[in-house]
């Protein structure tokens, strides 16, 4: 097909009302990227398990682990840049001189950088269309701290450190009632203004070693492009 028939399939294909479609864009590459409405976050669940059945119940030694302690979880991490951050003793809850029987916590964190452009998507559409920007992402109620998320997404300008919009959350857990069930954080970008060309993708997740290593694992993380204009 011509240029002219490949952005015409595009744009019948997505009803792009109002997008700016311009005859520089290689409509054939775009075309087949599919860059709206696709997950653009390389392997959204390394652990292997599915939002849609509930989380695995924690698996507990019958032999306490008398080894050195573990921080970081086991997964495909593929796609993912990782690191962990090792917590001092959490004494709080504990008599004095019982250290020994005190969770060891950290905090594994997990990033990606998504590049909009090498997505399919053009500077017309994100500088004057302005598509909304989906942010998705369940965690597992595990029981193990008040505080075992975080997200903080950034959208970036080209320079990949201009930051033009950004959202944050740390939930503080309920545990007065037992609870393991997914927990779904949202966040829809619009209205963030020219220049968005990345987006930095990181959250944070909770473990504990205590005669065993007990993870909080995550599942479904998703960054989307949808084909509608933002609120401005």
């Amino acid at each position: 097909m011509s240029a002219s028939e490949w952005k015409k399939r595009f744009e019948e294909e997505w009803s792009l009302h109002g997008a700016p479609l311009p005859d520089t864009v290689d409509w054939k590459t775009v075309y087949e990227a599919k860059p709206l409405g696709r997950n653009l976050l390389k392997n959204p669940s390394p652990h292997g398990v599915s939002k849609d059945v509930p989380p695995p119940e924690p698996d507990l030694p019958q032999v306490p682990d008398r080894g050195p302690p573990r921080f970081e979880p086991e997964g495909s991490f593929s796609g993912w840049t990782t690191s962990t951050e090792t917590l001092p003793y959490d004494t709080s809850s504990i008599p004095p001189g019982a250290v020994g029987q005190a969770g060891r916590y950290s905090w594994f964190s997990m990033e990606q950088v998504v590049d909009l452009k090498a997505e399919g998507l053009w500077d017309e559409l994100l500088d004057e269309f302005q598509p909304e920007i989906v942010i998705q992402d369940w965690y597992e109620e595990s029981q193990l701290h008040d505080k075992i998320y975080e997200l903080h997404v950034k959208l970036l300008g080209a320079d990949k450190s201009t930051v033009i919009a950004e959202h944050s959350v740390q939930p503080t857990e309920d545990r007065s009632q037992y609870s393991h069930n997914w927990k779904e954080v949202s966040h829809v970008f619009s209205g963030y203004g020219p220049g968005v060309r990345y987006v930095h993708f990181l959250h944070r997740l909770k473990n504990m070693f205590l005669n065993g290593f007990h993870q909080t694992i995550f599942s479904g993380s998703s960054v989307i492009v949808k084909p509608t204009k933002s609120s401005s």
